[in-house]
C-alpha cells in the first residue's frame, strides 16, 4: 500500500478512537492494560509472520529508556480515556494535541536547541488555544474542566514518550512499539489490581467487540501501519498527515455524537492545530 495512504487511513482510525472506548463499561486503567495486551499479542504474531527478531543485546544499554517509555505510554492511555468520560471527544482530542507544543519547549532544554522566533510565536498562540478551551465560553459542567485537565495530563505523558524515543537509538519502530507495550503491560497490571481488579465480566457484547477493536484494530493493526508507513515518508509529510486524528475526532464528536462546541473552543482548536502545524513545516517544505 502507499505509504501516503497508509500513514492517512492509520491516523483517520486513530481519531475514532474516542467514540469506541465510550461503549467499553470498564475503568481506563483496564482498558489501557487490554489494549496494550491485544496489541502486544497481535504485533507479536507479526513479527513472527514477517520472520522479525528483536536484538536483545543491542538493547540492554536503552532498557530503561524502553521501560520509562512504556510506563508513560500506559499512564498516556488512562489520562486520555479518562479525558473521553468527563468531556466531548473533540475537546479531550484538542488537549491531548497540545503535546507537539510541550515538546517544542522541552527539546532546547534537553537537546540544547534554540528557540526560534517562530517557535516562541507558535507555543504563544497554541497556548491561547488551550486557554480559549478551557477557560472561555459556556462549558457544560465542572466536569468539562476536568476532562480538558485530563486531556492535558495525557499530552504531557505523550510528550514524555515522545522526548524518551529521541534517545532510544538501536531499536527499530515497531519492535520499540512491542517492547514499549510490554513495559505498559507490567505497569498496568499492578495499578488495575490495586483500583478495582479485573471487571471483564461485566461487559456486554457490545463492549467486548469494542474492546476487540480498540485492542486489534486501533493499537495493533494501526501502530503496525503506522511504523512501516514512517519508513517511507519524509518527517514533516508525516507530520502534516497525521493532522487527520484530531480532524478525524472532531469531526465525529460534532456530527456523530451531537457533542457541541463552543465558538471560542473552535477557535482554539483552530490555533492549536493551526500553529502546531505551522511550527512542523519548514519553509522548504512549504516552497
Amino acid at each position: 500500500m502507499n505509504a501516503k495512504i497508509m500513514l492517512s487511513i492509520s491516523m483517520a482510525i486513530f481519531g475514532t478512537l474516542g467514540i469506541f472506548t465510550r461503549n467499553i463499561a470498564i475503568s481506563s486503567g483496564e482498558l489501557a492494560l487490554y489494549r496494550a495486551i491485544l496489541a502486544a499479542a497481535l504485533i507479536f504474531v507479526y513479527l513472527i509472520f514477517t520472520k522479525q527478531k528483536i536484538d536483545f543485546r543491542s538493547i540492554k544499554k536503552e532498557l530503561l529508556l524502553l521501560l520509562l517509555s512504556g510506563i508513560a505510554m500506559g499512564i498516556n492511555w488512562i489520562l486520555l480515556f479518562e479525558a473521553y468520560k468527563y468531556t466531548t471527544i473533540s475537546a479531550a482530542t484538542l488537549s491531548y494535541y497540545f503535546a507537539p507544543v510541550i515538546v517544542t519547549v522541552v527539546c532546547p532544554i534537553l537537546f540544547k536547541e534554540k528557540l526560534s522566533g517562530k517557535q516562541i510565536i507558535c507555543f504563544l498562540m497554541s497556548t491561547l488555544g488551550l486557554v480559549l478551551i478551557t477557560g472561555i465560553g459556556d462549558l457544560r459542567n465542572g466536569n468539562d474542566f476536568i476532562g480538558i485537565l485530563f486531556g492535558l495530563g495525557a499530552a504531557l505523558f505523550y510528550a514524555a514518550v515522545i522526548l524518551l524515543n529521541k534517545f532510544i537509538k538501536n531499536v527499530e519502530g515497531i519492535h520499540r512499539t512491542f517492547l514499549q507495550f510490554l513495559s505498559a503491560i507490567v505497569i498496568l497490571i499492578p495499578y488495575v489490581i490495586m483500583t478495582g481488579g479485573v471487571t471483564l465480566g461485566n461487559l456486554n457484547l457490545t463492549g467486548w467487540v469494542n474492546l476487540l477493536i480498540v485492542g486489534f484494530i486501533h493499537t495493533g493493526v494501526t501502530y503496525c501501519m503506522y511504523f512501516s508507513s514512517l519508513k517511507e515518508l519524509p518527517g514533516q509529510k508525516a507530520a502534516i498527515l497525521s493532522y487527520i486524528d484530531p480532524l478525524v475526532a472532531v469531526l465525529i464528536s460534532v456530527a456523530i455524537l451531537g457533542e457541541t462546541m463552543t465558538i471560542w473552543q473552535v477557535i482554539g482548536g483552530i490555533l492549536i492545530l493551526g500553529f502546531t502545524l505551522w511550527n512542523e513545516i519548514s519553509p522548504k517544505a512549504r516552497n
